[in-house]
């Protein structure tokens, strides 16, 4: 063979097969990735949209409303540097109204102006200002412990602080793993005392006193231990969270040895064991400070100085031993044996939910019943089980200040059983400094052993006074409706009961104390009142009766097998709470059922009802309807126009905001979390200044402080287009291990519910609605989304304790609305009640609580008239299904369409649910800030946001490329057939 015949045959084209096999794959690739982008871009398009934006919707009103006024709610400062600076000032005020003075011995405070101070602890470097979790809080620019004192003019140890703050740098506290208790931790990671040996020639230059800083972190996610055992090596065997380790007794040792002066600062949003502190006489003073914000450790130095007079009081009873504490053996992890739980998911659900759960069923027995904190240790010892000094270190309502007052009752009205009794009390300030006094009101039931469950006390009302001058005097009145002191007997008459008997009303300074030259006033009924059928509470909608029989069956007064035993008060020692036996473990027919999948067929099939009527033509908008009664015939025209569509995409996209209709002018919302301030993962520019935890804020006691947190919230909402708020959060400190007691205001519902609605009424003078959660009895973190921890309750407890606080609110809360009336523009004036909720990832009894029809329906809107929406808590678990929740009342799914589905959207049962949940929420949002700027008849066009043009852009190009790469091919194809070798 010839030079020349190598050559060409090196030369001949590559055959066919060969260039098809090579470039089919390639094109073929190319056209698979970009449809799959395209279409995991229309599956998760709700989180992309949260991340890069959602497009534009621009509202245009008419020629002939151009000129009327529709801004419905306007801001009163001018921008949001002004909400900035005035917040910090009101969060400055809000710790300094809340930390309690605990302990001053001697008058060791307030310290000597300009003080030279050593502050002590990993806390005093590394504070606590807040949780973790949805309810945390931008706190980079917060002001430290060292700063607050140097405001306050004293000098700080830096020597010391420094090798704190090294130290803190190298040695990072654990953390809460949101969703996964198994790995969560929070170490208590204090600096050992040996390590202070280096810096203790500096004690001597800043020895006016020692501060030392104990902190406790929590967050969402995972509860404090209960046994820090193999994690915690400064902890003796079985020692839990809430108690001080041996690190920080050897610092309290340290303090005392090197200082005259020692005060303690408890850095944490729960209770913690400070028995041996308080009765130590080495620790001079001691300030429970929760968890201060942005500026509230400004407020700590202005106490330490005396510039500040604390007013604080506990929101919580101080228990000595939590282990003694009835809740301490039903909180935690419990699993049913025997039950494989298994929900169904679509390829769409299971492609894009992140949850990680088992088929394990979890619960928690609430076998105390009422007997929750001060209740339980007040009724405890008014019953001899006790030593009410020995158990207790400071009392509920408890709190010190650095003057001395004096009460005096000058008027009583004891109205009729359908009204109201109202002490008024005159509080004189017999000190020598100015400052403020709570007054606190109890009433002691008549009680029967045996009979309906009682506290020996109950708090029924209370009042914080201005600050009073020394010598001067202010007037504050307590009412209380008399059918608030009726007890619920789900056992008997399944009604509230107002027994007959003496009720003792007595005025304390702390739910133990009867304050001093004060004699309690007594209120006799005469015979029992039974409010049930017609004759039911004046504050209820509608007759209240037993819904929760399948919760509270679970109960016995009597030891039986397969039953809870209910703690009561005949016999504390006989029925006082136990870890659940092997009997509890195992889970009958119903508990399996609970656990079971919802199943949407077969309510289907039940339901017997027309099909609501969709996509019909009408000329109505959203703003229309403004200010229109709820069952206004207008409302039924606009829900008829909706395509299903519409209709399911706002119901399914529901992460932090309500999705726009375009095609009634609806605009989208923006609902940030969280409790202690504007928050949210998702945009992190509507992050606002951080608040004290809602523990502390409850511990101010001042409502009047918490509707100017509220006011103060709406006007940052008015600058940043804010419209809803996924707060205030308002379940119960059931146990102080509650990892997310931080967002939670107290363990007294009356307090809890008075803080609650106070907050959410300022902010709604605003126009922003609150999402109040977690709706409801989710007091623990451990097991929350392993599919649903199964709360077990009686119906007494549930009602008087836990729903409580949510029925204050409902039924207290209210927004004025402003709306056009006519079509010449004429502003009216209506007003409208609660109008959001937050359901919980809990269970009642079995059935998961979003999904609970007695819950969300019956109890919410029956019992308590509620007209707006509920939303899940975020649902990304399997048991929480969006057909279950809006058939029970959950209307918006908080979730990133599609990671949830509806399993039915076109029987008669689900649309008439789906129509439901829509008019709910559309009610809610017509009458908040949403429509400021919004005349009747406006209407809307959309611009998409910038990626989705990317998206088409690269999509199109991508497929010109395709195609053109399949025209090139082919004509290679043809153009070298039967030219090359197959």
């Amino acid at each position: 063979m010839n030079a020349r015949s190598k050559n060409d045959r090196a030369k001949a084209p590559m055959s066919n097969k060969k260039f098809l096999w090579i470039w089919v794959p390639v094109l073929a690739t190319v056209t698979v990735l970009t449809v799959v982008a395209n279409i995991a871009l229309s599956v998760a398009g709700g989180w992309v949209a949260s991340q890069l934006g959602t497009g534009t919707y621009t509202f245009t009103n008419s020629d002939e409303s151009k000129d009327w006024d529709t801004e419905y709610y306007t801001p009163e400062l001018a921008s949001m540097e002004d909400v900035d600076v005035a917040a910090k000032d009101l969060v400055e005020e809000i710790a300094g109204s809340g930390i309690v003075l605990a302990k001053n011995e001697t008058a060791a405070l307030p310290l000597a102006p300009g003080g030279r101070v050593t502050l002590l602890g990993r806390a005093a470097a590394d504070p606590v200002f807040g949780g973790s979790g949805s309810g945390s809080v931008d706190t980079n620019s917060a002001v430290t412990p060292r700063a607050g004192l140097e405001n306050a003019g004293f000098q700080v140890n830096e020597t010391v602080l420094t090798a704190i703050e090294e130290y803190a740098a190298e040695n990072k506290r654990g953390h809460i793993e949101m969703d996964r208790p198994d790995i969560s931790t929070y170490d208590i990671g204090e600096l050992p005392v040996a390590d202070y040996q280096a810096v203790a020639s500096s004690f001597a230059d800043y020895a006016d006193a020692a501060v030392v800083v104990i902190g406790r972190p929590g967050g969402e996610g995972g509860d404090l231990t209960q046994d820090m055992s193999g994690w915690d090596d400064d902890a003796a065997p079985g020692q839990h969270q809430l108690e001080l380790n041996t690190a920080e007794r050897d610092l309290i040792e340290l303090a005392k040895a090197s200082f005259e002066t020692v005060v303690v600062v408890v850095n944490a949003s729960t209770t913690i064991e400070m028995g041996d502190l308080q009765a130590d006489p080495g620790v001079d003073a001691i300030l429970l400070a929760g968890s201060p914000g942005a500026t509230g450790f400004n407020a700590l130095g202005g106490i330490l100085s005396g510039d500040v007079n604390p007013s604080g009081r506990t929101a919580d009873v101080w228990a000595a031993d939590f282990t003694a504490d009835p809740t301490f053996v039903n909180f935690g992890a419990f699993l049913y044996d025997g039950i494989e739980v298994s929900y169904p998911q679509s390829a769409v659900e299971r492609a894009t939910s992140n949850a990680t759960v088992t088929d394990e069923a979890p619960f928690v027995n609430y076998a105390e019943g009422i007997y929750v904190g001060y209740r339980y240790y007040e009724t405890a010892a008014a019953e001899g089980f006790l030593d009410y000094d020995s158990a207790v270190v400071y009392p509920f309502g408890y709190g010190l200040s650095y003057t001395d007052f004096a009460w005096r009752l000058v008027d009583q009205q004891l109205g009729a059983v359908d009204g109201t009794v109202a002490l008024t009390v005159e509080v004189t300030n017999t000190g020598t400094v100015p400052g403020r006094d709570v007054v606190e009101l109890y009433y002691t039931a008549p009680y029967t052993p045996g009979g309906i469950e009682k506290p020996e006390v109950v708090l029924g009302g209370f009042a914080k006074t201005g600050v009073v001058a020394p010598g001067a005097s202010e007037t504050v009145t307590i009412e209380v409706d008399v059918e608030d002191m009726a007890s619920y007997d789900h056992l008997g008459e399944r009604a509230y009961v107002l027994e007959a008997g003496d009720y003792v009303l007595s005025l304390r300074t702390d739910s133990h104390t009867v304050a001093e030259g004060v004699a309690p006033v007594t209120y006799t009924v005469d015979s029992d009142v039974v409010y049930s059928g017609e004759n039911h509470r004046a504050s209820d909608r509608t007759e209240v009766t037993n819904l929760f029989d399948d919760v509270s069956d679970r109960f016995s007064t009597t030891p039986q097998d397969g039953k809870i035993l209910s703690m009561s008060r005949a016999d504390f020692a006989g029925t006082f709470p136990k870890a659940p036996t092997a009997d509890l473990l195992a889970a009958d027919d119903a508990i399996r059922e609970g656990f079971a999948a919802w199943d949407a067929q077969a309510q289907a099939d039940a339901f017997d009802g027309p099909k609501p009527a969709t996509g019909k033509s009408t000329d109505l908008t959203l703003a229309d309807l403004r200010g229109l009664p709820k069952d206004d015939p207008k409302w039924d025209e606009l829900l008829d126009s909706l395509s299903v569509g519409d209709m399911t995409d706002m119901l399914l996209n529901g992460a932090y905001q309500t999705a726009a209709i375009a095609s009634i002018a609806k605009p989208q919302t923006l609902e940030p979390d969280g409790p202690a301030g504007f928050s949210s993962f998702i945009n992190q520019s509507i992050n606002g200044v951080a608040y004290p935890s809602q523990f502390l804020i409850a511990q101010t006691w001042d409502t009047q402080i918490g509707e100017r947190m509220g006011r103060m919230l709406g006007e940052e909402a008015l600058h940043k287009g804010i419209n809803g708020w996924y707060a205030p959060a308002v379940n119960l400190h059931r146990s102080p291990f509650g990892g997310r007691n931080f967002e939670y205001y107290s363990e007294d519902p009356l307090l809890s519910g008075a803080m609650l609605t106070s907050v959410a009424n300022g902010v709604a003078e605003k126009g922003v609605y609150t999402l109040i959660k977690h709706f409801a009895m989710n007091e623990q973190e451990t097991n929350r989304v392993n599919n649903g921890i199964a709360t077990w309750a009686t119906e007494q407890t549930i009602r008087e304790l836990y729903l409580k606080p949510f029925e204050m609110a409902v039924k207290d809360i209210t927004m004025d609305v402003r709306y056009v009336a006519d079509d010449k523009g004429t502003v009216e004036q209506t007003t409208v009640g609660s109008t959001g909720v937050m359901s919980s990832f809990n269970r009642i009894g079995a059935t998961w609580a979003g999904g609970s029809p007695a819950l969300m329906d019956g109890v919410l809107r029956g019992e308590w008239g509620f007209e707006g929406f509920a939303i899940s808590d975020f649902n990304l678990y399997p048991y929480m299904n969006p057909n279950e929740g809006i058939a029970a009342g959950t209307d918006l799914q908080l979730t990133f369409q599609p990671s949830k589905s509806f399993n039915d959207t076109s029987s008669a049962k689900a649309l008439t649910d789906i129509r439901d949940a829509t008019h709910n929420i559309l009610f809610t949002v017509a009458n908040s800030n949403a429509m400021n700027g919004l005349a009747p008849g406006a209407t809307v066009t959309y611009t998409p946001p910038t990626w989705v043009y990317v998206q088409i852009g690269v999509s199109v190009l991508l497929g010109l490329l395709v195609v053109a790469g399949g025209v090139l091919v082919t004509r290679r194809v043809l153009r070298h057939r039967g030219t090359t070798a197959a």
